[in-house]
């Protein structure tokens, strides 16, 4: 009786903390090969359920991977960051403006593979978003990036395609940020 019931109490705490655990997955095809990512809406979930709007509404489909941040291109900036930003939506088709989630409160640090959103103010991000290459604390809450400190969204990582990323980080020039073409975002879906 007693291996019953903590077999019992064994099962529970794993179903639980799986549900507590909840991720989703996306793919995100590009014109280079294919990103998987996992998204954390337990940790940030209006980050999250803002991205996933834009996918369920299919708003990232033909849009584009269109600017790269290598340590090379921006010699005005006195914080280095690596990163690749995609998915700038038609703006006639843009959603409202979501509140900021710091990762002082979602635990969501920006890690070599994080996805997070890109923003100007806080509490500006819309559909815009960027991939992490290599580690990026600066883009964390109370991280020097942005002068307001308040870093940036983090909802999730890429689980498989890292290799892509990296590929479409090597096309941008030297001296510009900005890729002529830019990379085609076939789609972004659920897995």
């Amino acid at each position: 009786m007693k291996n019953k019931f903590i077999t019992f109490l064994l099962l529970l705490f794993v179903i639980t903390n799986s549900s507590a655990q909840k991720k989703e997955t996306c793919i995100i095809k590009t014109s280079l090969g294919d990103i998987t990512i996992e998204l954390y809406p337990k940790k940030a979930p209006i980050t999250v359920a803002n991205f996933l709007k834009y996918v369920d509404a299919h708003l990232y489909e033909n849009t584009t991977f269109f600017r790269s941040v290598t340590l090379n291109n921006q010699p005005k900036d006195s914080v280095k960051i690596e990163v690749i930003q995609g998915g700038e939506v038609d703006s006639t088709k843009v959603f409202a403006a979501i509140p900021l989630e710091r990762t002082s409160k979602t635990g969501l640090l920006h890690k070599n593979g994080t996805i997070s959103m890109a923003r100007d103010n806080p509490d500006s991000a819309t559909c815009s978003f960027f991939i992490c290459i290599n580690d990026q604390p600066s883009l964390d809450f109370g991280g020097k990036r942005n002068k307001d400190g308040q870093g940036f969204a983090a909802f999730g990582k890429v689980t498989k395609g890292m290799d892509v990323v990296r590929k479409i980080q090597q096309l941008a020039p030297n001296n510009e940020q900005y890729f002529k073409p830019p990379v085609l975002i076939l789609s972004i879906t659920r897995k």
